[in-house]
């Protein structure tokens, strides 16, 4: 089934703008073919590529990546291999990405609840403050920085 681009682009969330831009970059999967008035036919093979390489782009994948990553597609069977090492590096990327950004809610879950503690108490104003040096009888242990 043909679809214009903007059957498209209601279908993969991504606007009109985007699809162009991704047209020119080369990261359709197939070429995208042409009406003899120019308009542009894309299928449902060329969505299901979008929705792959959105995850793709959304996980840090660069430009470039999935540029070669397509042109090894194209090349066809033989070089899978090939294919699943670039996958396999990029997905150690994501794991090292969310094992990071799970450091990043640890330490932002303490300091929730270092805050909703002092909060519940009535001692929000002992919080640290950069600002403001504690006279040394109102120090704040360091556990509960700003």
């Amino acid at each position: 089934m043909d679809l214009s681009i903007g059957e498209v682009a209601e279908r993969s969330g991504l606007s009109v703008h985007a699809l162009r831009f991704y047209e020119r970059e080369g990261l359709f999967a197939n070429p995208v073919r042409r009406l003899s008035n120019g308009r542009r036919v894309y299928h449902e093979e060329d969505l299901e590529w979008l929705a792959i390489c959105t995850k793709l782009r959304s996980s840090g994948m660069s430009l470039a990546l999935i540029r070669q990553y397509i042109e090894l597609v194209r090349q066809g069977p033989g070089n899978e291999q090939e294919r699943l090492e670039l996958l396999r590096r990029h997905e150690n990327h994501v794991r090292a990405q969310i094992a990071e950004l799970q450091e990043t809610l640890n330490v932002m879950r303490n300091k929730v609840r270092i805050y909703e503690d002092h909060v519940a108490r009535g001692e929000a104003d002992r919080l640290w403050n950069p600002t403001h040096r504690p006279a040394p009888d109102q120090e704040c242990p360091r556990s509960e920085g700003a």
